[in-house]
């Protein structure tokens, strides 16, 4: 990613609600990042003591770490990118995440390429791999949790935009009982004439009574 043209911080909210998969997603990526993070560093340790396997398993995690930082940061293949001011603020304002992240992956790098040539500075870029890890794993973990709020709140949203909309439906539908009350009465009053209409009404009634029962449980879904 270009560091010098980090991305316009959002105005507090994405374009279009995020859903609960999305941010499953997100979350998931973001704790694939983490997790990678320790995998490179326990293999590039592992490489520069002869381990077989060491080297590639090592590139292997880069290579996923790497792919899980671009998919978070861009906005593409239905992932938001950088959607909330909260995110913006960890990944360019005083956190320096981009950064701190970017250069872990570029310093992996450069000590698993040092350690597959026998180079003699992979030791001391080991060590300074080594070192940063720590501080990484702080930010990621920072990262992470702001994914997992975010993805809290918008449940409570959602919640919240589901019990108005009930509310809703259940306010036109106490005006549809009161309409089949008044039919059935306007129908008793017609006698035989209104017979039909009174089939028309007990229909209506039926269906409100369906729908009392559909609120019902979905408010108790809401919580």
């Amino acid at each position: 990613m270009d560091m010098t043209t980090p991305p316009m911080a959002p105005d507090g909210a994405s374009k279009k609600p995020l859903t609960g998969e999305v941010f499953g997603a997100l979350i998931n990526l973001s704790g694939r990042r983490r997790f990678t993070s320790q995998r490179i560093v326990l293999y590039a340790l592992l490489a520069s003591q002869g381990h077989a396997d060491g080297a590639a398993t090592a590139q292997e995690a880069l290579a996923l770490f790497r792919g899980a930082h671009k998919s978070l940061l861009a906005e593409a293949d239905g992932l938001p990118g950088v959607f909330c001011p909260e995110l913006h603020d960890a990944y360019f304002g005083k956190p320096d995440g981009d950064r701190q992240i970017v250069a872990f992956a570029d310093l992996g790098e450069r000590t698993l390429k040092a350690i597959v040539q026998g180079s003699s500075q992979a030791g001391e870029l080991l060590a300074e791999l080594v070192r940063i890890t720590t501080p990484t794993l702080a930010i990621l973990n920072t990262i992470t949790g702001i994914y997992e709020e975010q993805a809290k709140k918008n449940a409570r949203l959602v919640r919240k935009q589901l019990r108005g909309v009930i509310t809703d439906i259940d306010t036109i539908n106490r005006q549809a009982r009161m309409v089949a009350f008044n039919a059935r009465i306007v129908a008793a009053r017609a006698g035989q004439a209104g017979k039909e209409f009174s089939v028309v009404a007990g229909v209506l009634s039926n269906i409100t009574g369906e729908i009392d029962e559909m609120v019902s449980a979905a408010l108790a879904a809401a919580g």
